[in-house]
């Protein structure tokens, strides 16, 4: 049916019932789900999350009873389903005239209702009359669900008289924890899955780069007690909130294919089950070597699944993600693929992240590797991660996934990035994505989310988000659509300054409003209080550096109005480059860096500043500096993976982005970095992540002038490590090379690329 037919309109909220609720049993089992505080303040669009596959609604409503006879079905006596409920209608009696009727489909207390339930994995039917609820469940977790339902339905003055019949579209709908850089804390964790029940996402994959147990070097050892009591934390918080807890282990770099390390995998995967973990996965992806040999992981794998997962009868199927796990990297000849779809037990799923490592998701996507692998595909979607730009936060919709897809897919997992609130924007989008394809709209979505993190400050966070949605340059070369509000605005402000020096007024004073709107919004939020704390604490670095942004485009306005002014200009210039300067410490203040606005308004800022700055010079003969963008350093390479890698300088320090992907770089393929004038250098660290013998294979090269070329060494950090440190202290450079001149393809990292100028 069509999305608007399952709108409700709040007028009001009865005050008194909500005080009522919150002192009895706090309903904070509804968790951000806050469409309490907004409501209060004033009237708005409801919608049920994720959107439902069939909502009917009467002109009708009930009161929300006070009290209610509950019979339920035998098939709940044990789980979260009935805890859940109880815990938001406190006023069950035994001998109340209005009753709930809940359970599965097998239970008596449904009977009635069997032939309404959906028969799909998950499915429920909710009807509110005027006497009774039915919730009935086409399994318990279906059960569940319908009462998560309910839970945004109490949120109303009144309940509506309605049928729901429901199910997702995917069968596993969820999150991967599967990021490079700060892994989420514990804290964070127990939000997520919380998040997760609430918006009926089924599966967690624990699997952070980060965690030595988890990877290389301690994949074998069991956890120490104190990380063991966290991962059992987590794994009981997941069942609470009927979540499958997956751990991943990611034992490629280093596996040994013999008994000993079969037999330590298994052990790791038992002392994991103790804990109560039920389910597993295994990782071989951003490896080289050995471990990315297709029959031997199909072995190992079927080895797992026959002896452990098949075994235990309680745990969910076996998921392992390719070393090959995107089109771009596979060779498809090379028979990897294909070796896993003949050889792999059927049952195993097999990871996918699309036609790149950073992709959405459409039908040829799936036609492609489905037949490869004979089976359907588990999609590991890599959004919002951004470990690969960790200066940006992407908060914008998501979109660009096909809506015809969900029948050729097993499941589909998000990674987010290393700030878990921040996630939430998307991730609730794509909760409500995988129920329900074909109704999804990703704005609308977009915006619901945001009003389920901060309803009280909805205005402003849309305001941040809508500017904070674009990576910026990128070695995967994704981007993503920001400030699409305003961008018209910007693209006909500078296009009629530039082309005719003149100002286009409609569109000037929707950029000062919208640079007025930034500036408050950033204020607003950073002053917020505790509304949400944990997100305010993530993004504050960002807000400050969105209220420099804001701040820098009023200057700038000011400088096109009064650029034909010769004294008045000045201050204005003046103040324009002093927050230049402040966009820059506070860029520099944070390790991974802080970039906001980077997709449209400063980009626009920067022109209108240049063009305004270069105006005045030539009308009053002046030489004040034009130049709003200073980069030292230009990258070039012919390695593929490496060419779109971005630059950054920090102080006297300048690196080239890092890559978290195998590198297969080719044989004469080179790196070059140029600078903008002749620098001495204090130090030059590479680190490609592989064992010393690898750099000889590689030469390093600095030059004055861009044609005579001098050999650098390079030698090993400290034992053990695979840093290596340049000679080239005191060295006079224009330009940094490094070659392959081994004559073959060598697979390596890309971690560091670093230089230090000298004082």
């Amino acid at each position: 049916m069509a999305y608007s037919h399952y709108f409700l309109h709040i007028c009001s909220i009865n005050i008194h019932f909500l005080k009522f609720i919150i002192m009895k049993k706090k309903l904070l089992l509804l968790g951000t789900f806050s469409l309490l505080a907004t409501a209060t303040i004033h009237a708005q669009e409801f919608r049920l999350q994720p959107t439902p596959q069939k909502y009917i609604s009467q002109d009708d409503s009930i009161s929300i009873p006070l009290q209610y006879q509950l019979l339920s079905g035998n098939s709940l006596s044990t789980g979260n389903t009935l805890p859940l409920l109880r815990s938001l209608m406190p006023g069950e009696a035994p001998k109340a005239g209005f009753r709930i009727y809940i359970g599965t489909q097998d239970d008596k207390t449904v009977k009635n209702y069997r032939k309404r339930i959906p028969q799909k994995p998950e499915g429920y039917f909710l009807k509110i009359d005027k006497d009774r609820i039915i919730i009935a469940g086409a399994d318990e977790r279906g059960t569940y669900y319908g009462v998560q339902t309910l839970a945004q339905l109490l949120t109303l003055d009144k309940l509506p008289l309605i049928e729901v019949s429901d199910y997702p579209d995917v069968p596993y709908r969820g999150v991967v924890e599967g990021f490079y850089g700060t892994p989420w804390s514990q804290e964070a964790r127990m939000r997520q899955l919380e998040f997760y029940g609430r918006n009926k996402m089924n599966v967690y994959l624990y699997g952070p780069k980060d965690d030595p147990y988890h990877s290389t070097p301690h994949w074998r050892k069991p956890y120490p007690a104190q990380e063991a009591e966290q991962i059992k934390q987590l794994v009981d918080k997941a069942r609470e909130n009927n979540v499958i807890f997956y751990w991943a282990i990611h034992p490629g770099q280093d596996i040994r294919w013999n008994e000993e390390d079969r037999s330590l995998l298994l052990q790791k995967f038992e002392s994991m089950y103790q804990l109560g973990v039920r389910g597993f996965a295994v990782f071989f992806d951003d490896i080289s070597g050995e471990g990315t040999q297709a029959s031997k992981q199909a072995e190992l794998l079927n080895y797992i699944d026959n002896h452990f997962v098949q075994a235990k009868k309680d745990v969910a199927p076996l998921v392992m993600c390719p070393t090959e796990y995107n089109k771009s990297w596979s060779n498809v000849k090379g028979g990897y693929l294909t070796t896993l779809g003949e050889q792999l037990n059927k049952d195993i799923q097999i990871m996918w992240t699309g036609n790149k490592v950073i992709a959405t998701i459409d039908k040829p996507t799936l036609e492609f590797i489905n037949p490869l692998i004979k089976r359907k595909a588990y999609i590991w979607w890599n959004f919002p991660v951004s470990d690969y730009v960790r200066d940006h936060l992407l908060l914008g919709p998501v979109y660009g996934n096909g809506l015809d897809v969900k029948d050729e897919m097993s499941a589909f997992v998000s990674n987010p990035m290393e700030h878990a609130e921040s996630s939430k924007i998307s991730l609730y989008s794509v909760a409500d994505y995988t129920w329900n394809m074909e109704e999804f709209d990703s704005n609308t979505s977009w915006k619901h989310a945001i009003k389920d993190l901060m309803p009280l400050h909805a205005e402003y966070l849309e305001t941040f988000a809508i500017h904070n949605s674009d990576l910026g340059k990128n070695g995967h070369g994704f981007r993503r659509e920001e400030s699409t509000n305003i961008q018209p605005a910007l693209s006909a402000l500078l296009k009629n300054y530039q082309e005719k020096g003149e100002i286009d007024e409609t569109a000037y004073r929707q950029v000062a409003e919208e640079c007025r709107k930034i500036i408050t919004s950033a204020d607003m939020l950073l002053a917020s209080g505790n509304e949400n704390r944990p997100l305010i604490n993530e993004i504050s670095p960002w807000l400050s550096q969105f209220k420099l942004v804001g701040e820098y485009g009023k200057a700038v306005l000011d400088m096109i109005r009064l650029q034909r002014q010769e004294k008045a200009f000045l201050p204005s210039h003046a103040h324009a480059q002093a927050l230049q300067t402040l966009m820059t410490d506070n860029d520099a203040r944070y390790p991974q860096g802080v970039k906001s606005g980077s997709g449209q308004l400063m980009p626009t800022f920067d022109a209108l500043f240049e063009a305004s700055t270069q105006q005045y010079n030539r009308q009053f003969h002046t030489a004040l500096n034009a130049r709003a963008i200073y980069s030292p350093y230009t990258l070039e390479s012919n390695v593929a993976q490496l060419a779109m890698l971005p630059t950054q300088q920090k102080g006297k320090e300048g690196s080239v982005a890092p890559s978290n992907e195998v590198i297969n770089w080719q044989a004469d393929g080179s790196l070059t970095l140029s600078m903008d004038r002749p620098r001495v250098l204090a130090s030059l660290r590479i680190d490609l992540g592989t064992p010393e013998e690898t750099y000889a294979h590689f030469r390093l090269e600095t030059s004055l002038d861009g044609k005579e070329w001098q050999h650098a060494d390079l030698q090993t950090a400290w034992k053990g490590h695979t840093l290596q440190k340049a000679k080239v202290e005191g060295r006079k450079v224009l330009k940094i090379r490094l070659t392959n001149i081994s004559g073959n393809e060598q697979k390596v990292y890309f971690k560091t690329f670093k230089l230090t100028e000298k004082e």
